[in-house]
């Protein structure tokens, strides 16, 4: 493949991003490729294709000369339901009606997510190579808003898409050990709408910047080091290492997010093991952490002594997961492989802040994953993955100052205005069928 048709192969991946709603380990997809994601997302010392740089850019110089195109269709279900509110009480909006009831958050629900990887060995030890990949996301649109009674006037939900182009090098330093680096460059895009009820001087520093202002966009760009290591002919090790995207501000946005719009993507580190059971088997467990902790948008709680938008403003209460990815790979026959994997991870979301992640339930914790390629007479093959999010429930529960976790009365403990007090109960499920084809 030529250099324009590389550039080509790019742009057309790039361009077929749509809205994802990729909340799995938090918001971040459970691994990249289809390979990895049919073994739960277990890739760190497992380099099976071209997207290996996502997963851990010293694989890529392992799979040699390749390139790899993937869709995934993703369809996540999301609801909130409201218990134990009342707002008639003092400082009430007059004549209000409680929010409760249950609430459909799928006003969209079905998302295609395409990738792309490319890798040219330029020597025997070395090669250059590019993958194309959705990072991540969060998706909600509640047709019905909950928040209307408090003049909450059009969908209310959100939409966050990450994307990341990641040209990469990796060289063998030796027969046993693998080196890579891979340079993340991100894109992403925000919308949110139905958010009028914060779009006051209560709760944020810029009024206009909360709500109901298009899409706006950013980019930025991060760095991704990988090593892997054979210890033995059957046991080879990994680990990598993805510093914080530190992205520009969503400045149409900025009386929502921390530090006037401030969205960076958060690092994350991981380690893994790949065995080789039998000559037909492979098991490859990884276990990876994510530092939530570091982005204020995502991690500071809601209810703080600074409004939206302020410098270490309020935010939605997120804390650091780990992941815990475990996959296998069986050869069934010359042209067939069957692959399996659970991935598990922390519950990101505390129950006293599940009111506002009514926006962003990414309470999925438990995932299956089923997978298999076909070597094709041309030597080309065919990969399908199929991932199950189970269903999980986080029933809200008090927050300081606030019996519920929804806030109560106006000024009676933060800036933030009240909704009434009561519980935010948010759940989500979600299954992903993937198809790729490489050569």
């Amino acid at each position: 493949m030529n250099k324009r048709k590389i550039l080509v192969s790019i742009l057309a991946a790039s361009g077929l991003v749509t809205p994802m709603a990729h909340a799995t380990n938090g918001y971040l997809p459970t691994g990249y490729g289809m390979k990895a994601e049919g073994m739960g997302g277990a890739s760190i010392a497992l380099p099976q294709d071209a997207l290996a740089a996502a997963n851990n850019p010293a694989g890529m110089v392992m799979v040699g000369d390749r390139t790899d195109f993937g869709l995934t269709w993703f369809r996540p279900n999301r609801s909130t339901e409201i218990t134990g509110n009342n707002c008639t009480g003092a400082g009430m909006p007059p004549g209000c009606v409680s929010l409760n009831g249950t609430y459909d958050g799928n006003g969209k629900s079905d998302f295609l997510i395409p990738s792309f990887g490319y890798n040219k060995m330029i020597s025997p030890n070395t090669a250059l190579g590019v993958s194309v990949y959705g990072n991540g996301g969060m998706n909600t649109q509640y047709n019905t808003n909950p928040l209307k009674p408090f003049g909450g006037s059009s969908p209310f939900g959100i939409n966050l898409e990450q994307l990341f182009i990641a040209p990469t090098w990796s060289m063998k330093v030796n027969q046993s050990n693998a080196v890579g680096v891979a340079l993340n460059l991100a894109y992403q895009r925000f919308s949110a709408s139905g958010l009028e009820p914060f779009n006051s001087a209560g709760n944020t520093t810029a009024i206009g910047s909360v709500t109901n202002n298009g899409t706006e966009t950013s980019t930025g760009y991060g760095l991704r080091l990988g090593w892997t290591g054979e210890v033995s002919p059957a046991v080879t090790l990994g680990a990598t290492y993805q510093t914080k995207t530190k992205m520009g501000k969503l400045s149409k946005y900025s009386g929502l997010f921390a530090d006037q719009g401030s969205f960076d993507i958060p690092s994350n580190y991981g380690v893994g093991i790949a065995v080789k059971a039998t000559p037909a088997t492979t098991v490859a467990f990884d276990i990876e952490r994510t530092d939530y902790a570091g982005i204020p948008a995502v991690n500071n709680p809601l209810v703080l002594p600074a409004n939206l938008g302020a410098a270490n403003g309020a935010g939605f209460g997120w804390q650091n997961i780990n992941a815990f990815k475990l996959g296998v790979s069986y050869t069934y026959s010359p042209t067939l492989t069957l692959r399996a994997g659970l991935n598990h991870c922390d519950q990101p979301i505390q129950s006293s802040q599940t009111f506002f992640n009514t926006l962003a339930p990414g309470v999925v914790q438990d995932h299956l994953s089923l997978g298999a390629t076909w070597i094709l007479a041309n030597k080309s093959e065919l990969s399908v993955a199929y991932v199950h999010a189970f269903k999980k429930t986080v029933n809200g529960s008090a927050a300081a100052g606030f019996p519920g976790s929804i806030p109560g009365v106006p000024g009676a403990a933060a800036p933030l205005g009240g909704f009434g007090g009561g519980n935010a109960n948010i759940s989500m499920y979600q299954d992903s069928i993937g198809i790729s084809y490489g050569w």
